[in-house]
């Protein structure tokens, strides 16, 4: 059954709504775009579909029940800033650690190298800070990856790495793959369907 939002409405305090009664279904081994301007909603809406944010209505379901409040999440969120996703004391052993994340092979298609896991944040590039964020959100009991415009900020060749190994681990694992982006080009190479995020 898939990932979904029934009527979803989200407004910041008592601002005017950011989007209101939003339905929408992501299904297991579907590759689907998220697709809008920024300031439009889509990483507000992304966050509600991963569990860090109560939308104001609506509700949002994971086989037909909400999601889980304990254990690990099968709806796992990739922000497009690494920087605040992650303890910047830690390394990135502990990282990977706290996330049970001990898949050799995962690492090695992500391209992480072992030197990289000694390191805190603040001494790895974007891309490489990156890199275990998505290492991060593929434990094994994701079953759903929201990718929040994940590679905006890096440069293209490591975008295309990165998308290559998701993309690929995604159909081997049959994920439901949800990519937020303002990049229609991009949405159109990789997605099975795009949903254009209404603007109010």
């Amino acid at each position: 059954m898939p990932l979904e939002a029934r009527k979803t409405s989200y407004r910041y305090g008592k601002d005017a709504w950011v989007f209101q009664d939003i339905n929408m279904k992501v299904q297991q081994g579907e590759v689907v775009g998220l697709w809008g301007p920024s300031g439009c909603g889509k990483t507000s809406l992304g966050r509600i579909l991963a569990g860090y944010v109560e939308p104001m209505a609506g509700q949002v379901l994971l086989d037909g029940k909400s999601l889980p409040k304990a254990g690990a999440c099968p709806v796992q969120l990739v922000f497009q800033h690494p920087e605040k996703a992650v303890n910047p004391r830690w390394r990135m052993r502990r990282v990977l650690k706290e996330a049970a994340i001990e898949d050799q092979e995962l690492l090695n298609d992500l391209g992480i190298q072992t030197n990289w896991l000694e390191r805190k944040p603040g001494e790895l590039s974007g891309g490489e800070l990156q890199r275990f964020c998505v290492a991060r959100a593929l434990g094994t009991a994701t079953r759903y990856l929201i990718a929040d415009e994940m590679t905006t900020m890096l440069d293209a060749i490591t975008q295309a790495q990165i998308w290559h190994t998701v993309m690929n681990i995604a159909r081997q694992r049959n994920l439901g793959l949800l990519v937020i982006s303002h990049d229609r080009e991009l949405l159109d190479r990789l997605c099975d369907r795009i949903i254009p995020m209404p603007i109010s």
